[in-house]
């Protein structure tokens, strides 16, 4: 594996690990809670080590999103073209200069300040070894000094997001490129009291969409200097074949449209709301939990629903369209679509590396963690977590439990486990919870087409008993660390009595919480699946959330689940 690629991917999932707590404190340009989520996505070409890097520097124009994400696009685009240690340091000056270049109106106090720190540093440097530790401690001041330079940070008493992220970031690429094993001291650690919102900081209201635009301008593209104050804020131009990727925040998308035609033929748009107002922006996991909550992506739990009840998500990642994004950070709609086409998409696991940054960043952030891990026939997360453990847990923070499960009966699992939790007085009593709710737990699976687990090569996986039935319309149900064929229905009608039926048999349930979980199917089951089920169970806590995408990605568009257990707390 190329040396200087390998660095790069190691950067990447270094950052990743630590992109919730990015999210946490993210409070400038806009107090939107979402640097670490773009920035994985932004940055995600430099994780795969055998993309063509002419393909993986287009595709970072394309994945760059967000304030952050495009900023550090600017940089990387330089960054990423060494191939050897000696590039790095005219690479660094280029991509700092770009990066800057990027902005209308650039502030000192972020990211910025970093590249500039790294470019210094790397000057007439000759070998990565004797640079590491000395490179970490210059980032780290330029890291720290963002709270006093920036009145928003300063006001909320944290770093700036994106520089710490850049601080992340980097001490992995170069920890890579030194082969260091001596672990430095902990994020927690080096930024102490600069890792948690006050509790009296309010967010400046600003303006209600991001807006990302390519726009074919020709020969001469505009740069950043050349947008009008008037048009929007947060304005970052990337330069693009053809033509500029513009990001910009604005009150009004259609009067930012006419004045970005302007420019060029606009070929490609996308707008987002932004929400300043969720009551969960700035808080981090549930400070009541007795003991730190954490699952796979696999789990059908939204970031949302994660982030409100204080649990770590570990994704793995879904390609598409010579793509590589996170699972929880892909749009399902947009990836079922593609099925739909005959488009192919796959999965792919996180590389243990990251996986093992991810259990130190939560057990050092967090202390004593439950990983309540999906099956351990379906991946090998449960070993990857147990050989981790047993070489850098001395002190025993990380608590593995194999749930055999995946889909909604993981989620639910763990949802309950993470409410359980707020008000438990120990740890042992929550595991001894979640074995119980893995005995009480219930799901199925109602699968519409067949032929997308058939061209995953996946039906031999589940028991090869679907040879015969591939116009007809199974039921499965996973379930410790197997995957049982439950039922063949013919359509859709009967895939809903098979459900209420079993429903009605586990009826007897004290206070049940059901999980309904659609892939392109929402308004069905909105409409027509969750009234009927209401009737059955009129007692019962309803939650419809998205089917866990690598399981949607597996079964294909137009399944769904249904997944239940008892013990709700209030």
């Amino acid at each position: 594996m190329n040396t200087m690629r390998h660095a790069f991917a190691s950067g990447y999932e270094n950052l990743s690990a630590w992109s919730d707590l990015l999210d946490r404190i993210n409070v400038f340009p806009v107090a939107d809670g979402d640097t670490g989520a773009n920035l994985r996505i932004s940055l995600a070409p430099l994780r795969d080590c055998e993309t063509d890097k002419s393909q993986a520097l287009e595709l970072l124009t394309r994945c760059a999103t967000g304030n952050s994400g495009n900023i550090a696009a600017a940089f990387f685009q330089e960054f990423f073209q060494s191939e050897r240690f000696a590039d790095l340091a005219g690479n660094a000056e280029r991509g700092r200069e770009k990066a800057w270049a990027a902005l209308a109106r650039p502030q000192a106090g972020t990211m910025l300040n970093v590249f500039d720190t790294l470019a210094a540093s790397l000057a007439e440097k000759t070998t990565p070894l004797p640079l590491y530790l000395s490179l970490c401690t210059k980032l780290q001041e330029a890291v720290l000094a963002t709270t006093q330079i920036l009145p928003d940070l300063r006001q909320a008493g944290v770093v700036d997001a994106g520089a710490l992220a850049m601080y992340i970031f980097f001490e992995g690429f170069f920890r890579q490129l030194a082969g260091q094993t001596t672990a430095l001291p902990s994020i927690p650690r080096l930024f102490a009291g600069k890792l948690a919102i006050n509790a009296d900081f309010h967010a400046t209201p600003t303006a209600s969409f991001c807006v990302s635009a390519l726009i074919q301008t020709g020969d001469q593209p505009p740069g950043a200097d050349k947008i009008p104050a008037e048009w929007g804020e947060s304005v970052v131009v990337l330069p693009a074949p053809s033509g500029i990727k513009v990001h910009i925040h604005t009150p009004d998308r259609e009067q930012l449209r006419d004045r970005l035609s302007s420019l060029g033929e606009i070929v490609d748009w996308s707008d987002e709301a932004m929400d300043q107002n969720d009551p969960t922006r700035f808080t981090g996991p549930e400070k009541r939990q007795i003991v730190h909550i954490m699952t796979d992506g696999a789990g059908s739990l939204s970031r949302e629903m994660a982030r409100r009840h204080g649990i770590t998500l570990l994704d793995s990642y879904i390609l598409a369209q010579d793509q590589s994004r996170p699972e929880s950070l892909h749009s399902p709609a947009a990836i079922y679509a593609l099925m739909r086409q005959g488009v192919k998409v796959t999965t792919a696991q996180a590389s243990t590396f990251e996986r093992h940054q991810h259990y130190q960043s939560v057990c050092q952030q967090f202390g004593q963690t439950l990983y309540l891990c999906v099956g351990s026939a379906f991946t090998g997360n449960v070993d990857i977590a147990r050989r981790w453990k047993e070489k850098s847990d001395p002190t025993n923070l990380l608590e593995i439990v194999d749930t055999g499960s995946a889909s909604g009966r993981l989620g639910l699992i763990t949802l309950l486990a993470a409410r359980y939790a707020e008000h438990a007085t120990c740890a042992e009593d929550v595991i001894a919870f979640v074995y119980q709710t893995m005995t009480d737990c219930e799901e199925y699976v109602f699968i519409d087409q067949l032929r997308y687990l058939a061209a995953g090569g996946r039906i031999s996986r589940t028991g090869g008993f679907f040879g015969n039935l591939l116009h007809m319309k199974p039921v499965i149900s996973p379930i410790n660390n197997e995957v049982r064929k439950a039922g063949v229905v013919h359509s859709r009608r009967g895939q809903l009595s098979f459900a209420l039926e079993r429903l009605r048999k586990g009826s007897s349930i004290i206070a049940p919480v059901v999980m309904l979980q659609y892939s392109d199917n929402e308004e069905w089951l909105t409409k027509t699946v969750e009234p009927q089920v209401r009737q059955v169970l009129p007692g019962a806590e309803i939650l419809l959330v998205p089917l866990s995408l690598t399981s949607g990605v597996h079964m294909g568009p137009g399944t769904w689940a249904i997944a239940w257990a008892g013990g709700r707390v209030k």
